[in-house]
């Protein structure tokens, strides 16, 4: 066997039943034996892992190699060991409790050469009531790094990594810690790797909930190892960045999970000098690293649990604590002068003279939405719907259909119509339902903009939901049903004039949001109008034009074969939708005067806007003959890379006769 492309190291200690499902979930990983290489190090457990990594040794004896050890305390050894003694090119991590979906290496791993980075996520799916990280994974991403990303808010080593990265910064898991071991690991990785792709299209990781309880964070308590782990990272963050944006970026993170997670278990010591020990410890982290830009970023229970940390109100903050724990649900709103607050302790309270931006949630108010049919109808924007902001009411909520242009800004906003919605939201926010979120809105777009049509451009569509003042702006389309047609679909708007405009509603790529795209910004109309068949009939005499259109409607209202002479002059015969995708024009000839005349097939009227739609198929000739008023005519058709074009003539008596006797001679 040669080097392989990857090793995943297993630590396992005490994993049963859950290791016989992760280990079966590596080996048969479509990536293939040839390219792959196990290392599971038992860490001193006392169940049946010992026997089982045996069994899967036997098994597969060229791909896993086992290693026993004595019981380290924690996963740092284990991954270690695994790492010293690893030979791919590439690294995973994966713990014995959980499993990965069956092309997820080779996925990665495709991921990493094509982009030629060092680090990859794959997604992650919580099992059995388990939460995954979730925000990094909304879109696929190539190449990115901690800065311009969420993947800083994944810390867990279960990754695929460059091993050379690792070799080239020695980098190991730090021993000592019960909890967060794996953070300085990944984010040195992180930050001196050479981009990080992103693979969310796929389900690469589940990371399970041992029925047990047995995950090491679940079992680790009390706030004093979170601390030592919260004060090391934010030491590296502190050695590894420069004051400013991106610092603030990678201590939100911290901020936002390691000091929440610490201070969840600090009202439950018992041992008042621990705590307050612990949380002198707690305010010179927070004074020292918490900037007037950091706590902008912050929400609101974090903003306001750094204010009482920085102002050393260890009671106040203790009461927030059990305040936030026992709550069973988000606390009360309020909404004033174009802003939400929330009524979390101490609100407005006289003695303490918090200021309100401490409690302010109106950036985090989430929204709900959903998408229920769109159409273009003719020039009328069809558009319903459902939104709504969690945890407000919607008896004082009104929706505005708004439309930007992409590049130049321009809006145009439309007011619209609220549809009853009885018990929507009922099984998500302890029973506030949201029975006037409904929404209607038909807009004419060819009187949109100050009574004219609304001008070429990418219009992004939104959602403005606006509660007594306070509004909300919601990208609108991701969500939607899923009978929506998700490809694009190309309709034809006319304006008062005559004129045509192609307009396609189209989803984005990659946040599939709603755009109407006016005048082929990024949607061509060339080809979407198709001749595919040309014939001469001769019952009726006639020449007969069919194709085919892949637009949502059928153009056959604006679509016209056309006879034109040498003097300009036309005839003009509309075509006929002969099935849904399918249209027919069929041009008489039999009253034609004698002449020469062109064809074609023309969309929308003959000045500049209108287009002819090609009629080249294939080489065509073919003579129709019929009698006028006792006379003799034929129709000459010819169709070449010049053209289509007819020569009607009366059939001369005195050529017809000399034709005959000179055949019969």
């Amino acid at each position: 066997m040669g080097r392989p492309d990857i090793t995943v190291i297993i630590g396992a200690y005490n994993a049963m039943p859950y290791l016989t499902k992760t280990l079966t979930s590596v080996v048969e990983q479509s990536i293939g034996h040839d390219r792959l290489e196990i290392i599971a190090v038992d860490d001193g457990s006392t169940d049946d892992t010992g026997i089982e990594l045996k069994r899967f040794a036997s098994l597969y004896p060229q791909l896993l190699t086992v290693i026993h050890q004595e019981n380290s305390g924690g996963p740092s050894k284990p991954r270690n060991v695994g790492l010293d003694h690893a030979q791919g090119r590439f690294v995973f991590f994966l713990d014995a409790d959980d499993y990965l979906g069956p092309e997820a290496l080779e996925r990665m791993l495709a991921a990493a050469e094509k982009n030629r980075t060092d680090v990859v996520l794959g997604k992650m799916v919580g099992v059995n009531g388990r939460s995954a990280p979730a925000s990094m994974f909304v879109r696929n991403q190539p190449r990115t790094d901690v800065f311009s990303s969420r993947v800083y808010w994944a810390l867990n080593p279960l990754k695929l990594i460059r091993r050379e990265l690792i070799k080239r910064h020695s980098l190991r898991f730090p021993t000592g810690y019960q909890v967060c071991e794996d953070q300085e690991f990944t984010a040195l990785a992180y930050l001196h790797a050479d981009g990080i792709s992103v693979v969310a299209d796929y389900e690469c990781l589940y990371i399970l909930r041992r029925d047990d309880g047995g995950n090491i964070t679940t079992v680790t308590r009390g706030a004093g190892q979170r601390i030592k782990a919260l004060r090391r990272m934010v030491d590296l963050v502190e050695e590894h960045t420069a004051p400013g944006p991106d610092r603030d970026a990678l201590m939100h993170r911290h901020l936002s999970i390691d000091m929440t997670n610490a201070l969840y278990h600090l009202p439950h010591e018992t041992d008042q000098a621990l705590v307050r020990e612990q949380f002198g410890e707690l305010r010179e982290l927070v004074e020292r690293v918490c900037t007037d830009t950091l706590v902008q970023r912050l929400g609101a229970v974090n903003r306001l649990r750094c204010e009482l940390i920085r102002r050393g109100l260890l009671d106040e903050l203790i009461e927030l604590e059990q305040a936030v724990g026992a709550a069973q649900s988000r606390p009360d709103l309020v909404t004033e002068d174009g802003r939400a607050f929330a009524a979390l302790p101490f609100f407005r309270d006289e003695d303490r003279g918090i200021p309100d931006h401490f409690y302010d949630v109106t950036r985090e108010l989430q929204t709900r939405h959903r998408l229920d049919a769109v159409q273009l109808d003719g020039n009328l924007l069809n558009l319903s719907g459902h939104a709504y902001l969690r945890h407000l009411t919607t008896e004082r909520t009104s929706a505005t259909l708004l439309l930007r242009e992409r590049d130049s800004k321009a809006e145009h906003r439309f007011p619209m119509a609220t549809v009853d919605t009885p018990g929507l939201g009922a099984d998500e926010d302890d029973g506030l339902t949201y029975d006037q979120a409904g929404f209607y809105v038909s807009v004419d777009l060819t009187k949109a903009d100050a009574c004219d049509r609304l001008p070429d451009g990418l219009w992004d569509i939104f959602v403005v939901i606006d509660h007594g003042g306070l509004t909300k702006e919601i990208r609108f389309g991701n969500n939607r049903l899923p009978e929506i047609p998700s490809k694009p679909r190309t309709y034809l708007l006319e304006d008062t004039t005559g004129s045509l405009t192609p307009g396609t509603l189209y989803y984005t790529n990659p946040y599939d949001n709603l755009t109407l795209d006016l005048g082929e910004n990024k949607h061509r109309f060339d080809g979407k109008i198709r001749v595919e068949r040309i014939r001469a009939t001769s019952d009726p005499m006639a020449l007969v034009i069919r194709g085919v259109h892949a637009l949502a409607q059928s153009p056959a209202q604006h679509l016209k074969a056309r006879l034109v002479d040498a003097h300009g002059n036309n005839t003009s015969v509309a075509a006929a939708t002969s099935q849904s995708n399918r249209f027919e024009a069929t041009l008489p000839l039999s009253h034609l005067a004698a002449g020469t005349y062109s064809v074609t097939l023309r969309l929308g009227d003959n000045g500049p806007q209108g287009r002819n739609i090609p009629l080249m198929t294939q080489p065509l000739e073919s003579v129709l003959r019929w009698t006028r008023f006792g006379f003799p005519w034929y129709a000459k058709i010819n169709q070449n890379t010049e053209g289509l074009h007819i020569q009607v003539e009366r059939v001369s008596i005195t050529k017809g006769l000399t034709r005959r006797l000179t055949t019969r001679n």
